[in-house]
């Protein structure tokens, strides 16, 4: 099987002939320092919406060489965005909100358009185009089409809390206007089709529905205000992904157990990332692991930032053994590769996973079992 195989097959529910390896993003810094391992031929590091077209094609082909190297399964792309920087740090981007760059992590919302349904009246979000989802057919051009092109879309509830100016206040509108929280998760979901169709037109295979919805404890959110709010928008994601024939998964970190039978009954393919300082994978996996693929669960808060690289290899060995059996199983940082992961502690998640998640007659084989 090639990756892009491997990853449809899991979210699939099947057997693979390894377990696949795919991370939901890599920070700038991360891939460049991964890549370093392999060559010298590297860009300086920057942040992507600070870079011109040819520098984002560096920043590209420097992915792709870790991609071939460590033999990943599958890549996340995003939609290029445009940006008009206001300072050296904050930009607003083609909604209108105003973000703040974060060298650890996603840039952070500062302000948005939308401060009441008045400003509904006005508003015109941005048409998604071709040249904004360009890094798909170079990808899958670059890849020989044998990688799983994973187009990451913001979901109803994140692509809200950007338009309102940040989580707070879209949470207080919850409660103070059903009307007006209903016309921002419509506008969203209406873009986010769009963007899921020609992406599907473009080459992607999979969608990740991108936007936390809980904490360590507990969701952000009541279930309640999620079954009113959003889930009738995640389904209608759902089956519309389906009918391009794509499979679609959620990410959230936390613990949304309190939602999770939601995220199943609205027809998801998968969730991701099971972090582990909320969740008990192997409970996870006894619980809905025959119905719903599991996604991650590697820790990145602490093995991959802290960890010896035998440390990560005894984590991915003990995953797989509770994740893995009958398949359904995508091996993945708790979250994502961000600047505080080392190199070769990443390098080893990816070899570990090739090491021991082979299956042969559809159980991980006792080979790989072995150190």
């Amino acid at each position: 099987m090639n990756g892009k195989e491997r990853m449809l097959t899991a979210l699939s529910l099947g057997i693979p002939d390894r377990v696949p390896h795919w991370e939901l993003a890599y920070n700038e810094s991360s891939i460049i320092n991964i890549a370093r391992q392999f060559t010298d031929d590297v860009p300086e590091i920057d942040f992507i919406q600070r870079m011109d077209l040819d520098q984002k094609i560096r920043l590209f082909d420097t992915v792709f060489t870790v991609v071939k190297e460590l033999d990943v399964d599958g890549l996340t792309l995003r939609p290029f965005v445009a940006s008009t920087f206001i300072d050296d740090k904050r930009f607003v981007d083609d909604w209108g909100v105003t973000y703040q760059l974060d060298p650890a992590g996603e840039a952070l919302v500062l302000d948005g358009p939308i401060s009441s349904e008045d400003d509904l009246k006005t508003f015109r979000p941005p048409t998604i185009s071709e040249s904004d989802l360009l890094s798909i057919s170079y990808a899958n051009e670059q890849l020989n089409n044998e990688t799983a092109i994973v187009l990451s879309v913001q979901c109803p509830f994140r692509r809200s809390w950007n338009m309102v100016g940040g989580m707070t206040n879209l949470l207080m509108a919850y409660v103070t206007s059903p009307e007006f929280v209903h016309k921002l998760a419509r506008i969203a979901t209406d873009f986010t089709k769009e963007t899921i169709a020609l992406g599907k037109k473009l080459g992607a295979h999979i969608i990740s529905l991108d936007g936390d919805l809980a904490h360590n404890t507990n969701t952000i959110i009541s279930p309640q205000h999620f079954r009113e709010y959003l889930k009738p928008y995640y389904a209608e994601l759902v089956d519309f992904a389906h009918d391009q024939g794509m499979l679609i998964f959620k990410h959230t970190d936390g613990d949304h157990s309190k939602i999770t039978e939601d995220f199943l009954e609205t027809g998801l393919n998968g969730i991701h990332p099971i972090q582990p300082q909320c969740l008990d994978i192997g409970t996870v996996k006894k619980e809905i692991g025959d119905r719903i693929c599991i996604l991650g669960n590697i820790d990145c808060i602490e093995t991959l930032v802290n960890g010896s690289t035998a440390d990560v290899e005894e984590e991915v060995k003990r995953t797989i053994e509770i994740a893995a059996p009958g398949g359904g199983y995508i091996l993945a940082s708790s979250n994502s590769i961000h600047p505080g992961v080392k190199p070769e502690n990443y390098i080893a998640m990816v070899r570990a996973t090739h090491k021991y998640g082979k299956y042969e007659n559809g159980v991980i084989s006792s080979e790989s079992k072995r150190f």
